[in-house]
């Protein structure tokens, strides 16, 4: 018998994987949501990615989970209810949900439509509601959430392989908009080929940027030329091509979520040049300051983005024809994906389907 949690006020059942403890290991778990409110949106989960950020949640990496953890926040389905104050969706409508499922509404960042830098901004899955319930996130048959935080999903992308650009997507595009970077003729190095650095490729190839895909692993690079379509790559660990690429960049995009040098890369930028951090590795990294000073050169992060610019990247993405490179697998095969994701054994983001997320009895 699967595991079982309800809160109260919410009756609506459910059934998904989830974590229990640090271990990360998932198992079936039945929990409930919350009724659909007047201004809620009802899912029919159909698809969900598996993020690097989920493996961090389930092992408590980075020491804010609470268990029971049902990952997943690039989730996209079927709307199957509204509540009677929505006002952007009906029934029928392909959607999406990302990593966050509120915000306060009332701050600086949320009046500018940066809900994602809210204080109070509520995360789909880890985290909790105003009334204290945890919230579940997509790994799951069904998904309520605010329509504020709902996407609009463009008929012409695939929900399979649209699903991670809700995280992996917004988390490339949000930087390349912010710093400048979108600017066609600029060069723009991409750090690390996997979920996230894939599409940062495909984004930054349809604003008409030259990409340098850089890479610990010269395995990657046909990889990288002929199917991505980069302009070039560089191997990291190489120092004559490294030394070659000196200040040759407008900027780069560092999406990898483990411990590595950050002064080789500051090294590849150009005066002025920015270096944006999207991964989230689990322990600090050493900034060296010098070469920042002597370039008036940049390191920054970001963060996915506002509900107002995620709905654009999806837009953009759907307009260009830009989706992710999806293993799709069922539900029961998770925890050997997620063995797998932790390798980089994966090309380039898993994607689960709902074919086998119903329960034992």
């Amino acid at each position: 018998m699967a595991a079982k949690s309800c809160q109260d006020g919410h009756p609506a059942e459910a059934f998904g994987w989830a974590a229990r403890d640090h271990s990360g290991v998932l198992s079936p778990f039945k929990f409930s949501r919350r009724a659909t409110g007047e201004k809620d949106v009802a899912i029919k989960v159909l698809f969900c990615g598996i993020c690097h950020s989920d493996l961090h949640m389930i092992k408590n990496e980075w020491g804010i989970s609470s268990y029971p953890v049902v990952p997943g926040h690039e989730i996209v389905g079927q709307v199957t209810g509204v509540g009677s104050k929505v006002e952007k969706f009906k029934v029928g409508d392909k959607v999406g949900v990302g990593y966050m499922v509120g915000s306060c509404q009332s701050c600086d960042s949320c009046h500018d439509d940066l809900e994602n830098y809210c204080p109070e901004t509520i995360v789909t899955s880890g985290g909790k509601y105003h009334d204290g319930a945890t919230t579940y996130g997509g790994f799951s048959d069904i998904m309520v959430a605010d329509e504020h935080y709902v996407i609009r999903i463009p008929e012409n992308l695939p929900l399979d392989a649209g699903a991670p650009l809700l995280c992996a997507g917004i988390t490339v595009y949000s930087p390349l908009k912010y710093y400048g970077l979108d600017k066609p003729g600029m060069h723009v190095g991409v750090v690390g080929l996997g979920g996230l650095g894939h599409v940062a490729v495909k984004f930054a190839k349809a604003m008409g940027i030259k990409v340098t895909v850089i890479s610990t692993s010269p395995k990657k690079k046909q990889e990288a030329l002929e199917h991505l379509g980069a302009h070039s790559f560089l191997v990291s660990r190489d120092p004559d091509q490294m030394q070659a690429a000196m200040g040759t960049m407008d900027g780069i995009i560092d999406t990898v979520s483990t411990m590595h040098p950050l002064f080789p890369l500051i090294g590849l930028l150009k005066t002025q040049g920015k270096l944006v951090l999207v991964g989230a590795p689990e322990k600090p990294l050493e900034l060296p300051v010098f070469p920042l000073i002597t370039g008036r050169k940049i390191v920054g992060g970001s963060s996915i983005g506002g509900i107002k610019e995620t709905q654009e990247m999806i837009d953009f993405a759907a307009k260009n024809n830009i989706t992710a490179d999806v293993e799709v697998i069922p539900m029961d095969y998770v925890n050997t994906a997620l063995e797998r994701l932790s390798k980089s054994d994966v090309r380039y983001r898993f994607i689960q389907f709902p074919a086998q997320w119903n329960l034992p009895q």
